[in-house]
């Protein structure tokens, strides 16, 4: 009962990472409304890049553009691969580091509570652990697995190929 109950936890982990990446990316590009309404904490890309701005004070402004793309890719393809269950220890350590910096430069520019209120803290370690767990149920690297086996750095199948 509890390996079954710990697969459904690392299934609810992944999609709910994986939602959360791509919901705020959502936001950035106003998808979930303009600024100002409930639950909407940017409502375009400009607000979004101001945040990233305030939160990275230490950085040359001239490279909050790129970085307020670069997190927004990231963000997406994080949220896609973690829900779909493709490359899923890759995407969750990505997404876990991610979050880890994202919750270190909230703390340093806004303060420790901001970071907690938001659990920003929580999700970089559910990421981790989703990137230390073994179970990959419901997911499309277990149909990978399950038709060419596990694969290595260099794309060479190991194990059976069946």
């Amino acid at each position: 009962m509890m390996e079954r109950l710990s697969q459904y936890a690392v299934v609810f982990l992944r999609i709910a990472l994986g939602v959360t990446f791509l919901s705020s990316v959502a936001d950035r590009f106003g998808m979930l409304g303009a600024l100002g309404q409930p639950n909407v904490a940017w409502g375009d890309f400009d607000h979004f890049s101001a945040y990233t701005a305030r939160l990275n004070w230490f950085l040359p402004s001239s490279l909050i553009p790129a970085l307020a793309w670069l997190v927004t890719c990231l963000e997406t393809i994080l949220g896609f691969t973690l829900i779909a269950g493709l490359f899923t220890r890759a995407s969750a350590v990505a997404g876990g580091a991610l979050l880890l910096l994202f919750a270190l430069a909230m703390t340093a520019s806004t303060g420790l509570q901001s970071a907690l209120s938001h659990s920003v803290y929580s999700a970089s370690a559910g990421a981790l652990l989703l990137a230390a767990s073994g179970h990959n149920v419901w997911s499309l690297d277990s149909l990978r697995r399950a038709h060419f086996g596990s694969w290595t750095a260099d794309d060479k199948p190991v194990g059976p190929t069946a």
